[in-house]
């Protein structure tokens, strides 16, 4: 075996294969983004056709494997064997893997082989059977199923020869940075969150704004939302989150509008205050976590009254997704712990006890010219404090 300080990582790309003539670039700004990462972790990253590895200092496993699980455009790593390219080397690491496959409780395994280097002796058929035999051999109590293996034990022949077990998941998509910027509306709630996770899960760069409502709403609820864009921002490779003051324009909402009105006209100046900051930092389009039909402000009648008055394109990922499973998702990266803590944000304290479910934009639109905004709107985006949060790429 060759001699090997610490352990190496093989990544698998995914769609970024399919790339064709732009695929470089996308390798390019993966490489940066898991380079921030891995920062201070002292890993060291190299790559070939199809492959990146990463190198990892004996001692610093858990942190670049929590990396790797956070790292956008992947469909899966493994920790790996690294073997001399000849028959012997490679099917007694094939051994290895299945003994360690067994102890960890695995009954059933297969190999897979790939042979990228054609003067290997065997090819990728004669390596899964050989190996395959010779664990069968040296490990009693494991058994070949082709079909559903509690285990698989992969074999890729390259300039080098890898073999390692069960790979873990990836969290596949596109680097962040390959598909420009978009805004968040951010709340301190379950589904914003889960958004911004799935745009920046398609190459998306995030920056975020979560509208404060101080002494209405807590400090302790800005802190929680400053706590969920640092969990999203550990995927999207950082966030800056405007947190504005909007306390004067809520008021201003509830002493001079209809209160069956008051969550459309505040979600209509969030996204006229979103739409201004968004082409002030350069940002493309507005994110939100709404879901069709979810709560009364998202009827697609009130849905349209509340995207009236922007011009800029807003993404909707939930839109067709139910609770379930926008919590399942929340669990899954880690939000749902923070968004459930009993600290609510504003559109919750202000919202009527019986609102209008099926708004009409002309009406909408008449109500929100009288409450005159805009200069406050202005003002918030001015003195709006910007905290960092997640990890930033230099």
């Amino acid at each position: 075996m060759d001699k090997i300080v610490g352990n190496i990582y093989l990544l698998k790309l995914g769609e970024l294969t399919l790339k064709g003539g732009n695929r470089a670039e996308f390798e390019s700004v993966l490489k940066r983004n898991l380079a921030a990462l891995l920062r201070g972790t002292g890993a060291q990253i190299y790559n070939t056709a199809g492959r990146f590895f990463v190198r990892c200092p004996s001692g610093k496993e858990d942190p670049v494997e929590d990396a790797l699980n956070h790292l956008f455009g992947i469909t899966g790593w493994a920790k790996t064997r690294t073997a001399e390219k000849n028959v012997q080397a490679v099917i007694a690491a094939c051994v290895e893997e299945g003994r360690k496959l067994y102890e960890n409780g695995i009954k059933t395994f297969k190999i897979e082989a790939r042979r990228t280097d054609k003067s290997f002796p065997l090819d990728s058929y004669q390596i899964c059977s050989e190996g395959g035999q010779a664990v069968l051999e040296a490990v009693s109590g494991l058994k070949v199923d082709v079909h559903k293996p509690g285990g698989i034990i992969e074999v890729e022949i390259r300039e080098k020869a890898y073999i390692y077990g069960n790979s873990a998941q990836g969290r596949r998509g596109l680097p962040p940075g390959t598909a420009g910027k978009g805004l968040l509306l951010l709340s301190g709630g379950i589904d914003s969150p889960v958004a911004g996770f799935m745009a920046a899960s398609r190459g998306m760069r995030l920056d975020a704004v979560y509208f404060h409502a101080w002494p209405y709403t807590s400090e302790e609820a800005r802190q929680k939302t400053i706590r969920l864009a640092e969990i999203v921002g550990r995927y999207s490779l950082g966030i800056k989150l405007s947190t504005p003051l909007f306390t004067e324009i809520q008021q201003r909402i509830k002493e001079k509008s209809p209160l069956e009105w008051a969550t459309i006209l505040l979600r209509m100046a969030m996204m006229e205050y979103a739409e201004k900051l968004a082409r002030k930092i350069g940002a493309k389009c507005l994110i939100t976590g709404e879901s069709l039909s979810q709560v009364a402000s998202q009827t697609i009648e009130n849905i349209n009254c509340i995207q009236s008055r922007i011009k800029m394109p807003i993404l909707r990922p939930l839109i067709g997704i139910d609770k379930e499973e926008i919590t399942r998702r929340a669990e899954a990266i880690g939000t749902y712990e923070t968004s459930i803590l009993p600290y609510e944000d504003c559109c919750v304290l202000f919202s009527p006890p019986h609102p209008i479910l099926r708004g009409k934009p002309e009406e909408a639109g008449a109500l929100y010219e009288k409450l005159e905004l805009e200069t406050l709107i202005d003002a918030a985006l001015e003195k709006a404090p910007v905290e960092k949060c997640g990890f930033a790429v230099s």
